[in-house]
């Protein structure tokens, strides 16, 4: 496995030391790691010449950057107004119930992490949610609960075999 902070520094290599190429580096970091640590932070924050304060309010102004670890699967709901007229807020909220968490946060064991979006280009078919890139026409909570099962049941799995194994 290759060192992190090497990463970094060659992620860095391809920007010039200089203030407007920030965001483009915060970018590419995400892609690579799919958050910006801390650490990372710092270092684009050096590399650019740009305040560390200054950075950490381009990365929180911008939705689409991630200062904390994605869960292992997303849950995207649809709030645009097609969908918010057909219950998307009421997705969210019922998800946010049985997840234990607020959109824009990881439950705890880093399996599901829960967003909303402004629109996903599919009005006809309110209300969307996305799970991990598979949308999901016509969404009611009963069905995503289904999927949310879904994507836990893998790890049930292994623990059925695992224990399966330990008592033959």
């Amino acid at each position: 496995m290759t060192d992190p902070v090497q990463h970094i520094d060659d992620l860095m290599d391809q920007y010039p030391s200089k203030p407007e190429y920030l965001i483009g580096l915060l970018q590419n970091i995400q892609s690579h790691y799919g958050h910006i640590s801390q650490d990372a932070m710092v270092l684009a924050s050096e590399h650019t010449k740009v305040p560390l304060t200054q950075a950490y309010s381009v990365a929180t102004f911008y939705q689409s950057f991630r200062l904390d670890p994605p869960g292992e699967n997303e849950i995207k709901v649809c709030l645009g107004t097609a969908c918010h007229l057909n219950g998307g807020q009421r997705l969210v909220d019922g998800l946010s119930r049985k997840l234990g968490i607020e959109p824009g946060e990881t439950t705890e064991d880093m399996m599901i992490t829960l967003n909303t979006v402004n629109c996903v280009g599919a009005c006809a078919i309110a209300p969307v949610a996305i799970v991990n890139e598979a949308y999901h026409a016509g969404a009611t909570l009963g069905k995503l609960e289904k999927e949310i099962k879904k994507i836990m049941q893998p790890s049930m799995d292994t623990v059925e075999t695992i224990e399966g194994e330990t008592n033959a």
